[in-house]
């Protein structure tokens, strides 16, 4: 395997990581991850937006709170139970995957404090 086969670094994207067993290793950043989840982001199909069940999510579905969540920036909190209809799935903002209106206003919202309705 040659460098220009390895991976770029997942958290700051340079390109000149190394191999060291079963790891990958950016010399810049000092990020650490698996060879086996390198190869799973390899893969093409789309991501799965799971919720914290693992059930599976799509645009359009009605979800429940599982947890209060705090505003940030706010003093305004989501209450537990609070059901939240017609998300809509995002798939490039990080770990906030799920867009949704709320009786508080618009988020977006991680989808492992959410279950479907």
């Amino acid at each position: 395997m040659s460098a220009t086969e390895f991976p770029a670094c997942p958290q700051c994207g340079q390109p000149n990581t190394y191999p060291d067993a079963d790891l990958f290793i950016c010399p810049d950043c000092a990020h650490e991850w698996s060879a086996q989840a390198a190869a799973d982001e390899d893969d093409t199909g789309p991501r799965v937006i799971k919720d914290a069940h693992g059930t599976p999510l799509a645009d359009g579905d009605s979800v429940i709170l599982v947890k209060d969540l705090k505003v940030k920036g706010s003093s305004t909190v989501i209450k537990k139970g609070s059901k939240i209809k017609g998300i809509r799935l995002v798939y490039d903002n990080g770990d906030h995957d799920v867009d949704c209106k709320t009786e508080q206003g618009p988020f977006i919202l991680k989808s492992e404090f959410l279950k479907k309705a």
